[in-house]
């Protein structure tokens, strides 16, 4: 594993602080060397600790930064990764509008790429955005292409972040039971693949469960938690339809 790929398995573990050292190390040797894509990871990995960590002025600041330099090196595809960055930062602001176009824009640069793994992330941080604007139907289209491809490749990294859409879902349809279950399948496919959830989606599941325990009562909700987590993915992804 390259050290550029470490950075990201750190960061997806949640061991900020190798996160960090990592990427003021790699940051440092790139700019000596004049490597510009482990300039570009090693701010891109700095940005998503400030997303982490609730800082959207210098997640922003530093992601734009990243994406300048990519930019200026006439590569597109180091552009990919601030850019989905900026996006991240605008819907974790409430700012779902430029969200959205910040997403479309993403999804159609990696199409052009040929990054399909890529494109499907940002399909479905599109169709959660999505929902938080107020388009279920467009949402659940998004969401049922991801989910059905999802199954079939039999992509288990994935099935958690579905998880994550299938319980704002419940949640905008003002299912907070079903909620609490998706919650509870979530939080549960997280821990099997040993990741934690991003920092977008950390946001959505702290909001999800603040809205159904205050709906269920601390009982109940538990309850709901627990026996989600002993669903399957096509019990839990059903609600796409």
């Amino acid at each position: 594993m390259s050290s550029l790929d470490g950075l990201r398995a750190a960061f997806r573990r949640g061991d900020n602080a190798e996160v960090r050292r990592m990427s003021e190390v790699a940051l440092a040797e790139a700019r000596a060397t004049g490597d510009v894509g482990g300039e570009v990871e090693s701010l891109y990995a700095q940005a998503r600790l400030a997303l982490r960590a609730g800082d959207l002025v210098s997640a922003g600041a530093i992601a734009q930064e990243a994406l300048d330099i990519a930019v200026r090196s006439g590569d597109r595809h180091l552009e990919e990764r601030p850019r989905h960055v900026l996006a991240a930062a605008a819907r974790l602001s409430g700012d779902f509008v430029a969200a959205r176009e910040r997403y479309l824009a993403s999804i159609e640069l990696n199409r052009e790429l040929g990054q399909p793994q890529y494109v499907r992330t940002e399909s479905y941080n599109l169709a959660v955005t999505e929902l938080r604007l107020g388009n279920p139907d467009r949402a659940r289209e998004l969401l049922a292409e991801i989910r059905d491809a999802t199954l079939a490749e039999d992509d288990s990294a994935f099935i958690p972040y579905l998880g994550v859409a299938a319980a704002v879902l419940a949640s905008v349809q003002g299912d907070s039971a079903l909620a609490a279950n998706l919650i509870g399948f979530t939080e549960r496919a997280f821990e099997a693949v040993g990741q934690v959830p991003d920092p977008d989606d950390a946001h959505e599941l702290a909001e999800l469960r603040a809205v159904a325990a205050a709906d269920l009562g601390q009982s109940w909700f538990e309850s709901a938690i627990v026996e989600g987590s002993g669903w399957t993915p096509a019990r839990a992804l059903e609600i796409f339809g």
